[in-house]
C-alpha cells in the first residue's frame, strides 16, 4: 500500500508521539509498504530524509509555546489537497490533531480517502496544567469531533478504548504499543555511570525519565523520593530529560542530577543503571517510558492506568497504585527501595512482563488494520 502519515511532531523531537509514530512508519516500510511522512519542517531535513528511507513532505510550522524544541504545523489544505490528488495514498493516518492534522483530515475527506486517527495524547487534560483549565470541555468537544470525523480511531489501551467509546467517540479501534527490547535490556546497566552520579555499591539510584513539566506530576516523585533518601542517605535521584520546570527544580533541589535529554544506546544505559523507576503522571495516554523501564529490568511505581494497568496489574514487577493515592505511591516506593531481596527479584520479573512485546508483530497489526479501512472504502 502507500500510506501517508501525518504528524506534528517527529525525532529528533523527544517524546512518546513522535518515536511511536516513527516506529510504527519503520515496521510499515519495513513490510514492504510506500510511506510518505508529512509533518512540519525541521532543521537537517535532508539529511534526516535521506539516512530514513522514507518519503517526507516538509511542511511550514511554527514553535510550540512553551515547549522548546516542539513545533506544530500550520495548516495547508490546499497544498495537501493538491498533492494527493496527483499522488494518492491508500489510506492515511493521522498521529496529531493540531492544525496541520486538520486540514489533512479535511483534504483526505474531500478525496475519500480512508483515514484512521491516533489518540495519543490528552491535550484535554494538559490545558488544565498551563492555566486554561476552562478551556478543558472545549478541547474535549474538538478532539471527540476530530476523531468522529476518521474511518477509525486508534487507542493503546482497552482502558482508554472503554473510556472514549462512553464518551461518544465512534470507531474505536485496538493497537497496542510495543518496546525495543534489544535496545532496553538490563545488560545496559553500566558501573561507570553509576559512579558518575555519586553512588558507591549499594547506593540506590532511584530515576524518572520524561518532560520535566507541571503536567507530570514530579512534586510528588520530588516527595517520594525524599522518603527514601531519610532512610537510605546516600540514594541519589536522576531526572532524564528537559522541559518547562527543569530550572525551577533544579534551583530547588541542587544535589538531583539532570543529565538532560538522552537518545539511544546512552539513554538505554540510564534506565537499567537505576534501582528504582518514579512514574508519577495523571497525565499520559500510556506512558512509553514504563515499557523501557520493565524492558530495562527497572521495578517501576506508577499510578493504575496506561501502560501500568496493561502490564503490571497482576505482575510483580513493582507497584501498580490507585490514582490519585499519593500516600500508597511513596509507602510502595520506600517499602521497595527498602527491601534489597526483593528488588532484585523485580528486575528478572520486570522484564519478563514486556519480553514479548514485538515491534514487528504490532506494525503488521497497524498494516492489517489500515488494509481493511481502504478495502471497506473502495468497496
Amino acid at each position: 500500500m502507500r500510506i501517508a502519515i501525518v504528524t506534528e511532531t517527529w525525532p529528533p523531537e523527544i517524546n512518546g508521539v513522535a518515536l511511536t509514530v516513527q516506529s510504527l512508519a519503520q515496521g510499515l516500510a519495513g513490510l514492504g509498504h510506500s510511506i510518505e511522512v508529512v509533518r512540519p519542517r525541521q532543521d537537517g531535513d535532508r539529511a534526516a530524509t535521506v539516512a530514513d528511507g522514507l518519503d517526507h513532505l516538509p511542511m511550514p510550522g511554527a514553535a510550540l509555546p512553551r515547549y522548546p524544541g516542539l513545533r506544530f504545523g500550520l495548516p495547508a489544505h490546499h497544498r495537501l489537497h493538491r498533492h494527493w490528488a496527483a499522488q494518492r495514498p491508500d489510506v492515511l493516518y493521522i498521529a496529531t490533531e493540531g492544525p496541520l492534522g486538520l486540514t489533512a483530515l479535511g483534504a483526505a475527506r474531500r478525496l475519500r480517502i480512508p483515514v484512521s486517527t491516533g489518540f495519543h495524547t490528552r491535550f484535554d487534560d494538559y490545558a488544565r496544567f498551563y492555566g486554561f483549565g476552562f478551556l478543558t470541555p472545549i478541547v474535549y468537544a474538538y478532539l471527540r469531533r476530530f476523531h468522529n470525523r476518521a474511518d477509525a480511531t486508534l487507542v493503546p489501551t482497552a482502558e482508554l478504548a472503554e473510556f472514549l467509546e462512553a464518551n461518544r467517540f465512534r470507531n474505536v479501534r485496538l493497537l497496542r504499543r510495543a518496546v525495543d527490547t534489544q535496545l532496553f535490556h538490563p545488560q545496559r546497566r553500566d558501573d561507570a555511570l553509576r559512579s558518575e552520579w555519586g553512588l558507591r555499591h549499594d547506593d540506590l539510584a532511584i530515576v524518572y525519565v520524561g518532560r520535566i513539566a507541571p503536567e507530570k506530576n514530579l512534586e510528588l516523585a520530588v516527595r517520594t523520593f525524599r522518603a527514601i533518601q531519610t532512610r537510605h542517605p546516600g540514594a541519589r535521584f536522576i531526572l532524564v530529560g528537559d522541559g518547562p520546570a527543569r530550572k525551577t527544580l533544579s534551583a530547588a533541589h541542587p544535589d538531583f542530577l539532570f543529565p538532560g535529554t538522552r537518545r539511544g544506546d546512552d539513554l538505554s544505559r540510564h534506565y537499567a543503571s537505576a534501582d528504582l523507576f518514579l512514574f508519577p503522571s495523571l497525565s499520559e495516554t500510556f506512558g512509553n517510558v514504563t515499557l523501557e523501564a520493565l524492558a530495562s529490568g527497572v521495578p517501576v511505581i506508577a499510578y493504575d492506568y496506561g501502560a501500568a494497568r496493561e502490564y503490571m496489574r497482576g505482575a510483580d514487577v513493582g507497584g501498580c497504585i490507585a490514582s490519585q493515592d499519593s500516600e500508597a505511591f511513596v509507602a510502595a516506593a520506600v517499602a521497595l527501595a527498602d527491601d534489597d531481596e526483593r528488588r532484585h527479584r523485580l528486575r528478572e520479573n520486570a522484564r519478563a512482563a514486556v519480553d514479548g512485546l514485538n515491534p514487528a508483530s504490532v506494525a503488521a497489526s497497524f498494516a492489517e488494520l489500515l488494509r481493511e479501512l481502504a478495502t471497506r472504502r473502495a468497496a
